[in-house]
């Protein structure tokens, strides 16, 4: 596994497991897998309802809090600073944990203009201990610059979606140049299109990978962190056995050569829903 370091010296898995839409019923078996597989870091949500189910498969896994890194959200709803104080105990009770590794936006949710209070709130449960690290999810170039503006504490991670369908190349140069870390949420695209193309396909025809694994090496040449997302325990294993092998950069020009600004997800501007 390589690691990735925050701009305030904080460590995280460069590759991780994303639990988004995993049912109460699958949450603790699936995020077992994942960390017998070798996982260290899970990334959860207040808005995915499966706290709970991370925190079981954790306390049941043996292994040691610290080798863990442990991601949670705060929603559109909680958004304002004693609505996020109040998401954030609950999150840390349904997790079952002293301290939470990292806390994101999850939305700016514009429209409702409470993302500089909501994230103020991060910086006093990072100045107070409760969290390692604060961070950002879905921000565009304009919330950056605002909240850089308004805030003491920078972001260490803006998760974005981002594919070879979405690259995202002047928000990743805007990070860059701010010291903060893309993390991938829907790296692989939903709908397996991405699977399909040519130039993926002979690539992993090339290495003797699947589809997936070449794009998920195409985000850690990136330096890009990825959390796939998966509740097959194949493809589970799968994911996270891409350190072995490096693409050249023609194969990573290949990739380049696919971006369409295409998104699975909603552009930011937009996400404004509260409940």
């Amino acid at each position: 596994m390589q690691y990735k370091t925050f701009n305030n010296g904080v460590t995280i898995p460069q590759l991780g497991y994303g639990v988004y839409k995993v049912t109460e019923d699958d949450i603790v078996s699936v995020t077992s897998i994942a960390l017998e597989s070798g996982y260290r870091s899970i990334d959860t949500a207040q808005y995915y309802n499966n706290e709970r189910g991370v925190g079981a498969a954790f306390k049941n896994s043996g292994i040691s809090r610290d080798e863990l890194f442990i991601t949670t959200k705060v929603w559109n709803s909680h958004q304002g600073y004693d609505k996020t104080m109040q998401a954030f105990e609950t999150s840390m009770k349904e997790l079952d944990i002293e301290q939470l590794d990292m806390y994101l936006v999850h939305w700016p949710a514009p429209e409702h203009d409470l993302y500089i209070e909501t994230y103020q709130a991060l910086e006093q449960l990072y100045k107070d201990g409760r969290v390692r690290a604060i961070g950002v999810s879905n921000f565009e170039i304009n919330h950056l610059e605002r909240l850089l503006d308004h805030c003491d504490i920078p972001p260490v991670v803006n998760q974005i979606e981002c594919h070879p369908y979405l690259q995202q190349r002047n928000l990743k140069d805007f990070c860059k140049n701010n010291d903060i870390l893309i993390e991938a949420w829907g790296p692989l695209r939903r709908g397996g299109t991405l699977f399909e193309e040519p130039i993926i396909t002979q690539l992993a025809a090339k290495y003797d990978k699947t589809p997936a694994q070449i794009i998920l090496r195409w985000h850690i040449q990136e330096d890009t962190i990825v959390i796939p997302k998966s509740v097959t325990p194949s493809r589970i294993k799968e994911n996270i056995n891409v350190f072995d092998f490096s693409l050249t950069k023609e194969d990573m020009d290949a990739i380049y050569s696919l971006d369409r600004n295409e998104r699975m997800g909603r552009h930011p501007n937009d996400m404004n829903i509260m409940e």
